[in-house]
């Protein structure tokens, strides 16, 4: 397939899984897959730069914490939830302590169980304290914070993709996408990503950095983790990882010592 071919169809794969834009589909194959999960920090940005719209927009006419939940709210329905869905789903899965098929079998339920409820809860309550916090930086500072948080969780995919990570299924979108990213795709996001924190933090443009590569270093070793209990990852555990690189880059940009 043609690199300009199989960018075209990641991008559109990309912004088709990880965003609720109307755009028509492409070639869905594993190349086409590792381009799309190579180029989802890309369209997390895309993302974050809408909700630091938003939550601008409103810290201007309504309280901040008040506009941060509407912003939380907002990714949401962007992202049609499915990441805190898959959030719910996989800590479900790890609290009941079982492995391998036994586990996957309580992602499949529709239902969510204490463990993914509580997870939900803390995850957008941290959001929106942190975005309330971020609200109140000069507008600069809160276009890359919030840019780079959101490019962030999306990083977290690429890294969940990478080289040597196999899938919980022999089919599903884990096993579409699991070990199609290398590692020049992982470093040029990663990089990326944590220059646009740079400039998230004003008077301390370490901590973004910092952050987003804390994020991530916590983000490899919950994935080993769920490798190790699950076989490998899933659609679930992808939105997972989203939702948890997000939280932790968030906690980092708004700590003070």
């Amino acid at each position: 397939m043609p690199a300009e071919r199989r960018l075209g169809d990641g991008l559109r794969l990309a912004l088709t899984t990880f965003s609720t834009l109307p755009v028509r589909a492409g070639r869905v194959d594993r190349a086409a897959a590792g381009a799309a999960m190579a180029l989802a920090p890309a369209v997390g940005a895309l993302l974050g730069a809408a909700l630091a719209g938003a939550l601008l927009a409103l810290s201007a006419v309504a309280a901040p914490l008040v506009a941060a939940g509407v912003t939380v709210g907002v990714g949401a329905l962007l992202t049609r939830g499915l990441h805190l869905d898959g959030l719910a789903d996989t800590v479900d899965a790890l609290g009941s302590y079982r492995r391998g098929a036994a586990a996957l079998e309580i992602m499949k339920k529709p239902d969510v169980g204490p463990f993914g409820v509580a997870a939900l809860v803390v995850v957008l309550l941290v959001q929106a304290a942190a975005l309330a916090e971020l609200a109140a930086r000069p507008w600069p500072a809160t276009l890359a914070a919030v840019v780079a948080a959101t490019a962030a969780g999306r990083l977290g995919v690429t890294v969940a993709c990478r080289r040597g990570v196999p899938a919980a299924r022999p089919d599903g979108l884990g096993a579409l996408v699991a070990g199609t990213v290398g590692p020049v795709a992982v470093g040029l996001g990663t990089a990326a990503v944590a220059l646009v924190a740079v400039a998230a933090v004003p008077g301390r443009p370490w901590q973004g950095p910092a952050a987003v590569l804390a994020a991530l270093a916590v983000a490899v070793l919950l994935l080993r983790h769920v490798v190790r209990r699950l076989g490998g990852v899933t659609g679930d555990v992808l939105g997972a990882a989203v939702e948890v690189v997000t939280t932790l880059v968030y906690l980092g940009l708004v700590a003070t010592r």
